[in-house]
C-alpha cells in the first residue's frame, strides 16, 4: 500500500499540483471577478428596481448582437450580481460570454471567449490543463489527464487513510526537535490527516465531472462534432416571461436560476432552478422544467425533492467540489485544504528523494564480491 501510495503521487505530481492550486483559487472565483472586473460582474440598481421582463432583455441582446444566438443564461436577482449570458456565434460552434444588467437591460461588455477572463482561464486550466484541442489524434487529452489525476487523487486519499488508519493518535502531535526528514514526514502525515475529507470529496467529485464531460464530448464528436449555429432554434413568438412564470406553477416554490436555449435542432428550452426544503448541499440548478422550443408546451418537470437519494447526492457534487455550501467559512476551509494538498506532494517528493538517496548511498558503499 505504501508503494502504491508513493507511485500514484509521483505519477500525478505535476497535474495534481496544477489542479489543486487552481482549485484553491477558484473557490473564490466570484470574489476575484468582483475585484478584477467590478464594472462587468457587479450592478448597483436603484432600491425599487426590478428585473426587466425576459422577453425585453432577450430582444435587447438580439438587437445588440445580431451575429450571435442565445445559448444559455445565468439569472441573478440579488441587486448585486450581473446576469451572465452565453452566446453562440452564427456560422460556428463557438460560445462566448457577456454580462448583462438585468435592471436596465444594458450589456456591460462585448461577447468574449469563454476563457477570456482570468478566472475562466484558470477554470479551463483546472479541468483540461489547457491540453484539449491541442492534438488532432487526442482532442480531449486534457479531460483524460484530468480524469486520471482525479482517480489518482481519490486513490491517494483512500490509501493514505489506510496507511494512517489510527490517525486520531497523532491528530495534533508535531515535534520540531527531530532531524529535518523526520519533521518532513510528520508534516506530510498531519497535512494528509487534516485535509483528507477535502481531498476525498474533491477527488471523487472531480472524477465524476471529468468523466461526464469526457463522455459527453466524445459522444458528440463521434456523431460528427458540435452543431454549427446557422439560425435561431426557438420560436421567436413565444412569451418567455410567461414560461418563467409557468415554471413556478409546475414545481412548487421553484426559483429559476439558469436558462438553457436549444443549441442543437430538436432540443427543448429548459429552465433550471432551486427549490425550498433541500439541504445546504443542494445546488441552485437541481430542478428543471423543459418546454418545447417551438410550441412552448411543457415536456418535463423535474423536482429534485421527488428524486431518489442517489440523484440528490449527485446534485450535491457541485457545491462539495468547490466548497461554497456554507458561504465564506466553507470556502476558506476548502482553500486551506487545497493549500495542504499543494504542500503534500512537495513533502512527499522530499521523503521519496531522501529514501532513494539512502538506497543509492548504501549501494555505492557496499563491497561487491569478486
Amino acid at each position: 500500500m505504501f508503494k502504491l501510495h508513493s507511485a500514484l503521487a509521483l505519477l500525478a505530481l505535476l497535474p495534481l499540483l496544477l489542479i489543486v492550486l487552481t482549485g484553491s483559487l477558484l473557490v473564490f472565483k466570484f470574489e476575484i471577478d468582483s475585484l478584477l472586473m467590478p464594472g462587468q460582474v457587479l450592478v448597483q440598481p436603484p432600491e425599487d428596481a426590478r428585473r426587466l421582463p425576459l422577453d425585453e432583455l432577450m430582444a435587447r441582446i438580439n438587437r445588440a448582437q445580431p451575429d450571435y444566438e442565445l445559448g444559455s443564461w445565468e439569472l441573478f436577482d440579488d441587486a448585486r450580481t450581473a446576469d451572465r449570458v452565453y452566446l453562440i456565434r452564427r456560422g460556428s460552434e463557438h460560445w462566448f460570454k457577456a454580462h448583462l444588467n438585468p435592471y436596465s437591460g444594458e450589456l456591460l461588455d462585448q461577447p468574449a471567449g469563454l476563457h477570456h477572463a482570468l478566472t475562466d482561464w484558470l477554470l479551463n486550466l483546472h479541468y483540461t490543463l489547457l491540453l484539449d484541442g491541442r492534438f488532432e489524434s487526442a482532442p480531449h487529452l486534457g479531460l483524460i489527464v484530468g480524469l486520471l489525476a482525479a482517480i489518482c487523487l481519490s486513490a491517494l486519499g483512500i490509501s493514505g487513510l489506510i496507511l494512517y488508519r489510527r490517525f486520531w493518535r497523532h491528530f495534533f502531535s508535531f515535534r520540531r526537535d527531530h532531524r529535518p526528514m523526520v519533521v518532513t514526514r510528520q508534516l506530510h502525515r498531519l497535512l494528509g490527516i487534516w485535509s483528507s475529507p477535502v481531498l476525498l470529496l474533491v477527488g471523487l467529485t472531480g472524477l465524476y465531472f471529468n468523466a461526464v464531460a469526457y463522455l459527453e464530448e466524445s459522444g458528440e464528436h463521434m456523431e460528427g462534432g458540435h452543431h454549427i449555429m446557422q439560425e435561431r432554434l426557438y420560436n421567436d413568438s413565444l412569451d418567455f416571461e410567461a414560461l418563467l412564470a409557468d415554471s413556478h406553477q409546475q414545481i412548487s416554490g421553484f426559483e429559476p436560476t439558469y436558462l438553457l436555449f436549444p443549441f442543437e435542432p430538436g432540443q427543448a428550452f429548459t429552465v433550471f432552478g432551486a427549490v425550498p426544503g433541500m439541504s445546504i448541499l443542494a445546488s441552485e440548478y437541481g430542478s428543471a422544467v423543459s418546454y418545447d422550443a417551438q410550441s412552448g408546451h411543457v415536456e418535463v418537470a423535474y423536482d429534485l425533492r421527488e428524486q431518489p437519494l442517489l440523484a440528490r447526492a449527485v446534485d450535491s457534487f457541485r457545491k462539495l467540489h468547490f466548497g461554497h455550501f456554507a458561504g465564506l467559512p466553507s470556502k476558506i476551509i476548502w482553500a486551506l485544504g487545497g493549500l495542504c494538498l499543494v504542500a503534500m506532494p512537495l513533502t512527499g517528493v522530499a521523503m521519496w528523494y531522501s529514501r532513494k538517496r539512502r538506497q543509492w548511498t548504501r549501494r555505492g558503499t557496499t563491497v561487491q564480491p569478486a
